[in-house]
C-alpha cells in the first residue's frame, strides 16, 4: 500500500493542472477558425460533456480508491480483458499527452537559445522529463506540493489577464456569432473536449489521497468549476479583444490578446504558458505511472512494476519505465495523428468508466459502498456514452484505425499472458450470476471491496471485529421458536468453547426465563456466563421470518449470542455497547435483511461506522 500523502489542495492542483495546457494557450485560435465567436459556446459545451464522466469517476474513486484509477475500475467491473485494454490505454494516453506537454516546455525553453534549430526543443523537453521523473520518484508529497504552487501561480496570472482584458472587449467582435452554423459548434466541442480530459487523472493516484471519500470528489468538483470558468472567460475575453483576422489560426491567442490589453506585462503570459505545460507534464507523470503499477499488482504485467522504493515509498520501477517511454515519444514522435489517437483512446476510456459505474450499481454487490453517488445514474451515464460515441467519429479515420489496432494488440496480450494467470470475478459476472441464480458462491470481489472500504475509512480492527471475522453465522430461512433457536445456537457454539451442547442450551433457556433478552422489536441479545478463563465468542443469527421469543413481542429477526467467562465481564459490557451502536446505525435493518448470504451478514457488521474502542488484541479468544 502506498502512503496517503495528498490532501485536498493536492487533488485540486493535480486535476486543475492537468487540464490547463494547450487547450487554452494554443487551441482557441484554431477552434475560432472552425466555429467563429461561438467557440465560447463550444468550450462551455465541452465542459458539460465532461459531467457524466466526472460524476462516474468521483463515485468509483470513493468506492475503490486504489492506484490505477480507470484501469482498476474497469477491471473490477467489466473483467480482465476490458481491464487489460483500460490499463494500457490509460497509461499510454496520459503518457503521450504529457510527453507533448513536455515538448511545449521545450519550445518555450528554446526561446532562450535562438537559432539552434528544432533539436534544442527536444533536448529541453528530455531534460524536463528526467526532472519530473526524478521528482516523482523521490516524493509524491513533494510532487504534489510543487504542483500546487505552480497551479496557484497559473490561476493568479490567468485571473490578472481576464480582469485586465475585460474592459477591452468589443461586442462587434462577436458578430456574426456562429458564421459556420451550430453544427460546427458541436464539431469544435468534440475537438476541445480533450482539453478537459486531465480532470479525471487524479483518480489514478486515489490510493495516495488522505481521506479519499471527501477529498477526491471535492477536489475534482472544485477543479472542474474553477478551470471551466477560466476556459470560458479566457476564451470569451480573447475573442472580444482580438480582431477575427488576428485570432483565426493563431497559435498564441492568449499572448496576442494580452499584448493589446496588458502592454509589457503581457510577458507574464509566457510564464503562464510554461506553468501550464509544467503542471500538465507533472500531473501526467504522477498519474500515468500508477497504471502499470496497478496492472502488475493484479498479474496483468510483470511483478517488478509493482515494486515500491523502500526509502521513498514511491513506485520507482513504474515511474522509471513511464519516464523512459515518454522520452522515446519526445525523441521520435511528432505526428498529429498520434495525438488524436491518444484523444480517441481517452474518449473510449470515458465510455468504459460510465459503463463501469452502471455495472457496479446494478451488480448488487453489497460491499460496493461509495461515499459519493453520482446523481441520475444510469440515465446520465447512458447519455454520456451516446454523446462520446458521436465524438469518436469526429476524430477521423486514422485515429480510429490506430485505436482498433491498439485494441487488437491488447487482446493478443490478454490471450498470451493474462488469461492463464487471472481468475478473478468481475462485477459484470457477479451481475449475471445474480440474475441466473440466487446462490452465488464466489466472494473474491466482495471481500476485496470490504477491505478497500475499511482501508479508505482508516478503520483499524478492534477485538470485536476480530471475533466477528471468525464467528459462526446462522441464516435461518423459516419461522422458528426461541427454544429451537437456542438448540441450534448451542450446537454451533458448544464445540468452539468446550461446553456440553445440552448444558449450553439450558443456560440460554434459564437466562431467557430470568428476563427476556429481546431488547427492542426485532432484536435479541442472549448472553450467558460459562466456566473457564479468557473465553468469549459471538454467534450472529438472522431469522428471515422471525423467531418467536414471546407473544408479547413481534418475531425477532436479528440475534447476537454472546458467551463469555466471568473474567471477561468488562469486555462483555463493551460488546453490548458495540452492538447497540451497530444496530442504531441508520439503515442497519435494511442492510441486514438484504444481505445475500451469511458472509454478507458478517460484512454488515464489519463495515459499520462505529467508533473502534481498542486495538486488536494478540490473544485469541474462543
Amino acid at each position: 500500500m502506498l502512503k496517503r500523502q495528498l490532501g485536498l489542495l493536492d487533488v485540486f492542483s493535480i486535476a486543475a493542472g492537468a487540464m490547463i495546457s494547450s487547450g487554452l494557450f494554443v487551441l482557441p485560435g484554431i477552434a475560432f477558425t472552425m466555429a467563429g465567436p461561438a467557440v465560447v459556446l463550444s468550450y462551455l459545451l465541452a465542459g458539460l460533456l465532461m459531467v457524466p464522466s466526472i460524476l462516474a469517476k468521483a463515485e468509483l474513486a470513493t468506492a475503490m480508491p486504489k492506484s490505477g484509477g480507470t484501469y482498476f475500475f474497469v477491471e473490477r467491473s467489466l473483467g480482465p480483458l476490458a481491464g487489460t485494454f483500460a490499463g494500457f490505454a490509460n497509461w499510454i494516453s496520459i503518457a503521450l499527452k504529457s510527453a507533448f506537454a513536455l515538448v511545449g516546455i521545450g519550445a518555450l525553453g528554446a526561446l532562450l537559445f535562438p537559432g539552434q534549430g528544432y533539436w534544442i526543443v527536444k533536448v529541453v523537453a528530455l531534460c524536463a522529463c528526467a526532472f519530473f521523473g526524478l521528482l516523482n520518484g523521490i516524493s509524491v508529497k513533494g510532487s504534489g506540493r510543487f504542483q500546487s504552487v505552480l497551479v496557484m501561480g497559473l490561476l493568479t496570472i490567468l485571473t490578472a489577464y481576464v480582469v485586465a482584458s475585460m474592459s477591452s472587449v468589443k461586442p462587434i467582435h462577436y458578430q456574426p456569432f456562429a458564421p459556420h452554423g451550430f453544427q460546427a459548434v458541436f464539431a469544435v466541442a468534440g475537438m476541445v473536449f480533450v482539453s478537459y480530459g486531465g480532470l479525471t487523472k487524479v483518480a489514478s493516484v486515489a490510493e495516495e489521497v488522505h481521506n479519499p471519500g471527501r477529498n477526491i470528489p471535492l477536489g475534482m468538483f472544485l477543479a472542474y468549476g474553477v478551470v471551466n470558468a477560466f476556459y470560458v472567460l479566457a476564451v470569451f475575453v480573447t475573442v472580444g479583444v482580438l480582431r477575427p483576422e488576428q485570432l483565426a489560426g493563431s497559435l498564441t491567442p492568449i499572448a496576442a490578446a494580452a499584448e493589446l490589453t496588458m502592454g509589457k506585462a503581457a510577458a507574464v503570459l509566457h510564464v503562464a504558458a510554461l506553468l501550464a505545460f509544467v503542471t500538465t507534464a507533472n500531473a501526467g507523470m504522477l498519474s500515468a505511472a500508477r497504471s502499470p503499477m496497478a496492472m502488475s499488482r493484479d498479474g496483468l504485467l510483470l511483478e517488478r512494476f509493482s515494486r515500491t522504493n523502500k526509502r521513498f515509498g514511491t513506485p520507482h520501477v513504474a515511474i522509471t519505465f513511464t519516464c523512459a517511454f515518454m522520452m522515446l515519444c519526445i525523441a521520435f514522435l511528432s505526428i498529429q495523428d498520434l495525438v488524436k489517437t491518444a484523444s480517441t483512446i481517452m474518449i473510449v476510456m470515458f465510455m468504459l468508466v460510465n459503463l463501469a459505474v452502471i455495472i457496479m450499481r446494478q451488480s448488487g454487490l453489497q460491499n460496493y459502498r461509495p461515499t459519493f453517488r453520482a446523481p441520475l445514474c444510469p440515465w446520465l451515464q447512458i447519455a454520456g456514452i451516446v454523446a462520446y460515441g458521436f465524438l469518436l467519429f469526429e476524430m477521423g479515420a486514422i485515429p480510429l484505425l490506430l485505436t482498433g489496432a491498439f485494441t487488437l494488440a491488447t487482446c493478443v496480450w490478454y490471450l498470451l499472458y493474462v488469461r492463464q494467470r487471472i481468475d478473478r470475478e468481475s462485477a459484470f459476472v457477479f451481475f449475471v450470476k445474480r440474475i441466473v441464480s440466487k446462490q452465488i458462491g464466489e466472494r473474491g470481489l466482495e471481500n476485496e471491496l470490504r477491505a478497500i472500504a475499511l482501508e479508505r475509512d482508516g478503520v483499524e480492527s478492534d477485538r470485536f471485529d476480530e471475533l466477528i471475522k471468525e464467528c459462526e453465522i446462522l441464516d435461518i430461512e423459516g419461522a422458528i421458536s426461541a427454544k429451537e433457536l437456542f438448540s441450534r445456537a448451542a450446537a454451533a457454539l458448544a464445540p468452539r468453547i468446550g461446553v456440553e451442547e445440552r448444558n449450553l442450551e439450558e443456560m440460554f433457556l434459564a437466562r431467557e426465563r430470568e428476563s427476556s433478552t429481546v431488547l427492542e422489536p426485532g432484536l435479541a441479545i442472549p448472553h450467558v456466563i460459562v466456566p473457564g478463563q479468557h473465553v468469549f465468542d459471538v454467534l450472529l443469527v438472522r431469522c428471515r421470518e422471525g423467531a418467536m421469543f414471546s407473544e408479547l413481542n413481534p418475531p425477532v429477526t436479528t440475534v447476537f449470542f454472546l458467551i463469555g467467562s466471568s473474567d471477561e465481564r468488562n469486555f462483555h459490557l463493551t460488546a453490548l455497547m458495540t452492538i447497540a451502536h451497530i444496530v442504531q446505525e441508520p439503515g442497519f435493518q435494511e442492510r441486514w435483511q438484504k444481505a445475500p448470504s451469511a458472509e454478507g451478514l458478517r460484512d454488515v457488521i464489519l463495515l459499520s461506522n462505529r467508533v473502534r474502542l481498542e486495538k486488536t488484541s494478540s490473544r485469541k479468544y474462543h
